[in-house]
């Protein structure tokens, strides 16, 4: 099993749709990217903390690989915005990748060129592609928000 981690606006739509994919075993939806220990939603949303709500991904590259993952990320979300997705604004909805190893670096670089060069987004893509460092599991009541509210359609 491998890990992914991927931050594209408010992450409980982003989880719901990560979740749909085969191949996917689990997500988490929590904090990457900031400077301060064991972040909390209220500190997140400040923006002062320069965490970025993401998911981390649990899938069997046998199954779905990571570039398929990344393949699906740049549909899902609009990857040319900079701290903004949706309605949703501030630091903490920003698009990233981070990546845990070089090779998983390679392959996002790959596919953020590739994608840039597409027809896809008309917009130069902003998406940042950094070394994943601690991931923060948000709160209890975040995980699976959308599913345990049995909303089945994701805000992205």
């Amino acid at each position: 099993m491998e890990k992914a981690i991927f931050a594209a606006g408010c992450f409980w739509g982003v989880q719901l749709d990560f979740d749909r994919l085969d191949g996917v075993l689990s997500t988490s939806v929590g904090y990457i990217g900031g400077h301060v220990e064991e972040p909390t939603y209220e500190a997140v949303c400040t923006g002062q903390t320069n965490h970025a709500e993401a998911v981390e991904v649990t899938f069997d590259p046998d199954i779905i690989t990571y570039a398929e993952l990344l393949d699906f990320f740049w549909q899902r979300h609009d990857p040319t915005t900079l701290n903004r997705q949706g309605p949703d604004s501030g630091s903490q909805y920003r698009s990233a990748i981070y990546y845990h190893t070089e090779a998983q670096k390679i392959i996002a670089e790959q596919s953020q060129t590739e994608c840039d060069a597409s027809d896809l987004w008309p917009d130069p893509i902003v998406t940042e592609i950094t070394a994943a460092g601690k991931f923060w599991p948000a709160e209890d009541y975040h995980q699976k928000y959308l599913e345990k509210r049995n909303i089945k359609i994701s805000c992205h």
